[in-house]
């Protein structure tokens, strides 16, 4: 008959002690984020916000935007969002270092550009790892998950209802 662990800390003891024989070390268990480049020395990163999807290619150069095709002051005509683009860069000191290329589809010019710079950010992390922690602090890594609510059977709106007549 096998022996049987009494308690939650007998157990416990086991793992740890069926870990150490193995070499596995809590520091062992953290994700390792490596450089990850293609052949021409471009990181690529998907970007998702809203609907829109922006697939976003990064790599060394003097600063030129591109998307679509399109120059970026030109497809984002709004400065909000040519600045809302740029802060991955500024937070990370690379503003005029990175030459970017990207493709968005779907949603509109807001959640287009929110979509380029969740790319952008995480293109930058695929480039250099080191700058994760300072976009992870600003939040930059995280998929925005507000989407527009559904609209609801019997309503002109998700939540708005006919206007109340008395009589």
């Amino acid at each position: 008959m096998t022996k049987q662990n009494v308690s939650l800390e007998d157990l416990k003891n086991t793992v740890d002690a069926a870990d150490n024989a193995q070499g596995n070390t809590p520091e062992d268990q953290q994700p390792k984020y490596t450089k990850k480049v293609d052949a021409q020395g471009r990181a690529y990163a998907t970007g998702k916000r809203k609907d829109a999807v922006a697939r976003v290619w990064i790599k060394p150069g003097n600063g030129k935007f591109t998307v679509n095709g399109r120059d970026w002051m030109v497809y984002f005509g709004r400065p909000v969002l040519r600045m809302l683009m740029s802060q991955p860069f500024a937070v990370t000191n690379n503003v005029n270092s990175f030459d970017v290329v990207c493709t968005v589809k779907g949603g509109g010019l807001s959640g287009q550009a929110g979509a380029v710079k969740h790319g952008i950010s995480k293109a930058l992390v695929n480039f250099d790892p080191e700058l994760r922690p300072v976009l992870k602090k600003e939040g930059f890594l995280t998929r925005d998950a507000r989407v527009v609510e559904r609209k609801k059977y019997g309503r002109p709106k998700a939540r708005r209802s006919f206007q109340f007549s008395k009589r």
